[in-house]
């Protein structure tokens, strides 16, 4: 959300600024001409954010607050993604930022009534996998994700925890692993978001094969770019995070030729 918030402040020729918790990555961002404040602890970017607008005079984009006064049926992912499926799919993955993509794809599939399922994977120290299972909607952790895009300390306004049928935990060594099998398949350095996304689309199709269930399972590659070659895919970074993503790896091969 920040890098097409960047991305659009640019055209606009409008100074942007994102507030991130310490240790996050925001080259994207910077690559975009926008400015990165980071601040500890994780939970206190929304204070700061709040602030930062009022004392510079600025706007905070704290829309999906006002989750309710979004238009949900027009020009969203998930007319995006129907679009280019067949027939509705058994499951839809995907991750949950600000969780307003969750939300679009739950309200495409009840508006229209569709029999599809919706999973949103979560990565290590974020709050919607602990939120959603005990529905707590006031769920923080007040940990920073490690996972760029996805994941929060706390459970967003935007994410509507009714509209998800699953939330699939994944460790962040599986989303890396994961995200390096995307590589070796098509070529696309995909960040370790996509990585989680795939993690947990395999998890359901094992499930659905071990029960004898068939279906098509959907999910979306969301941010392929060569920077993730200094992320996700360099051996020193995963490293200096404690990452060991090749147990992970072996598991995934199991999975895949299963």
């Amino acid at each position: 959300m920040a890098v097409a918030q960047a991305y659009f402040a640019r055209l606009l020729d409008l100074p942007y600024t994102v507030v991130m918790p310490e240790g996050s990555r925001g080259e994207g961002v910077e690559r975009l001409g926008g400015t990165c404040r980071y601040v500890h602890p994780p939970l206190a970017i929304y204070d700061e954010a709040a602030g930062l607008s009022e004392r510079l005079g600025g706007c905070y984009l704290d829309h999906y607050a006002s989750a309710a006064t979004v238009d949900w049926r027009g020009g969203s992912l998930a007319e995006e993604l129907f679009g280019q499926v067949a027939r509705c799919p058994a499951w839809i993955v995907v991750g949950a930022g600000t969780g307003a993509t969750s939300a679009a794809v739950g309200r495409h599939l009840r508006d229209h009534c569709l029999p599809g399922k919706l999973a949103v994977v979560d990565p290590e120290n974020s709050a919607y996998f602990p939120g959603w299972a005990s529905g707590a909607d006031d769920y923080a952790t007040g940990m920073p994700s490690r996972i760029e895009g996805i994941g929060r300390p706390r459970m967003e306004p935007g994410f509507v925890a009714s509209l998800v049928d699953l939330v699939v935990p994944v460790p962040d060594a599986a989303s890396v692993a994961a995200a390096r099998r995307v590589r070796e398949a098509t070529g696309l350095a995909v960040g370790a978001a996509t990585g989680t996304n795939l993690w947990g689309a395999l998890e359901l199709a094992v499930r659905m094969r071990d029960r004898g269930v068939r279906g098509e399972v959907v999910t979306v590659i969301g941010d392929a770019g060569e920077r993730h070659l200094r992320t996700c895919h360099d051996d020193a970074w995963a490293q200096g995070r404690g990452l060991d993503w090749r147990a992970y790896a072996a598991r995934l091969a199991h999975m895949l030729d299963a």
